[in-house]
């Protein structure tokens, strides 16, 4: 844990010439809720000032050079929350995307979505298709939702379409390995996350890219996601930077 992470917004950036900036961070937001109840508002407070924190860390990260970052923004799970805080998340995106996107467009960032995103409602699903059109030919950092998604999932539905391909005679057995498989994974075009940063104290990836994790560097910090900055960002990068990551080597 590193409580030493909760920083003022807006605390300037730390990271040296010589500091090894991950190509891929993925970002678990957690911890609006509690935000917003230490200062006794409703729930729906913290998920609004947590947008203005993507913000800030994608300007930020696309400022270091970051090429891909990925947040979890809605998991299959969280359906289950109460309807008016789901109601109000599913319309985030098009509050956010409506007058982020000039700036995303100006910053060179190109947007995609991973996850289920059919099964969501038709306001959010085109609010996120517009962003993606809007942004398709940018070279910059490509900002990764994860929208309506669920790892286990994921991979479930990996194995449905390659049983199917294979009961056509389209697949043969011998042609399934780690690397053909993640070519059905919603991630087949994006490289595996080298620093994984989960916020507001828990320790778990809550089925959040469990194939794609298998390497990556975990760093899990106090900071409640509405409180994380580029100072906070920069310090996970700082630890993962002291990292020797061996891949099972020596």
């Amino acid at each position: 844990m590193f409580p030493f992470l909760k920083k003022k917004k807006n605390s300037n950036a730390l990271l040296t010439n010589d500091t090894q900036v991950p190509e891929h961070i993925a970002i678990i937001m957690d911890g609006n809720g509690r935000w917003a109840k230490q200062r006794k508002m409703p729930r729906i407070k913290g998920h609004y000032e947590a947008m203005q924190t993507v913000k800030a860390i994608t300007r930020h990260a696309s400022d270091i050079g970051v090429k891909y970052l990925t947040l979890y923004a809605f998991s299959t799970e969280n359906w289950s929350r109460p309807k008016d805080e789901v109601n109000y998340l599913m319309k985030l995106p098009g509050d956010f995307l409506s007058t982020f996107l000039p700036e995303l467009i100006e910053k060179n960032v190109k947007v995609q979505t991973i996850g289920f995103i059919d099964q969501l409602p038709e306001h959010t699903r085109l609010a996120v298709l517009e962003a993606i059109e809007q942004t398709k030919h940018n070279t910059g950092l490509t900002l990764v939702f994860a929208l309506n998604y669920g790892g286990r999932k994921e991979i479930v539905s990996a194995v449905q379409m390659i049983a199917a391909q294979y009961k056509e005679n389209a697949i043969d057995l011998s042609e399934i390995n780690e690397e053909n498989f993640s070519q059905y994974l919603f991630t087949k075009d994006i490289p595996d996350p080298e620093l994984l940063i989960r916020t507001s104290g828990e320790e778990r990836l809550s089925n959040f890219l469990i194939w794609q994790s298998s390497y990556s560097e975990f760093v899990f910090v106090d900071t409640l996601w509405p409180d994380f900055d580029a100072h906070a960002l920069d310090e996970c990068i700082e630890i993962y930077h002291n990292r020797h990551r061996r891949f099972g080597g020596l």
